[in-house]
């Protein structure tokens, strides 16, 4: 299948009328060891699972670390960037929620991992606002089973004109 990037951002008419369609797929991405390390200092979550490569090689089912699900949950936002597909006209997008979260293969050390979403839909939410529902798979290069997927909701606000003055 063929990526799909727009040249240019969509307008929110030209988003709306995207619901239902593949939004793209986003460049592979790295999980290393670092960023795991990074996000256990972050979030507190020290577990051996993915902090102790001594220890996971010898006791783990993986036979190595593996990236904590939220941290893979996490990267969710800044490969969605990667596609594009935010209108033009937007002054703000912040995370409004997730439906339908499933973690369904760990992400091993060394994995790249990548995100194919669909725009469920884009709702209005009043004047200048916008919500926008994406189907997401994180998927993991050479791995048949995603790593997760979970349904995003983002709500965007419009830039307002600005009057004459």
């Amino acid at each position: 299948m063929t990526e799909i990037r727009p040249k240019t951002p969509p307008t929110f008419e030209q988003l709306r009328a995207m619901a239902g369609q593949e939004l793209g797929v986003s460049e592979w991405t790295t999980i290393d060891q670092s960023r795991i390390n990074q996000f256990a200092e972050c979030t507190g979550d020290h577990q051996w699972i993915h902090v102790d490569p001594e220890r996971a090689k010898r006791q783990s089912p993986f036979r190595t670390t593996i990236a904590h699900g939220y941290l893979t949950l996490s990267i969710i936002g800044a490969l969605a960037l990667d596609l594009g597909v935010v209108p033009e006209n937007t002054q703000a997008a912040f995370n409004y929620g997730f439906d339908k979260v499933r973690f369904l293969a760990p992400v091993r050390v060394g994995a790249r991992i990548r995100l194919r979403s669909t725009l469920l839909s884009v709702e209005d939410r009043g004047p200048g606002q916008y919500l926008m529902k994406a189907a997401n798979t994180v998927e993991i290069e050479g791995e048949q089973r995603p790593a997760l997927t979970a349904e995003t909701l983002v709500m965007l606000y419009e830039r307002r004109k600005r009057a004459a003055t």
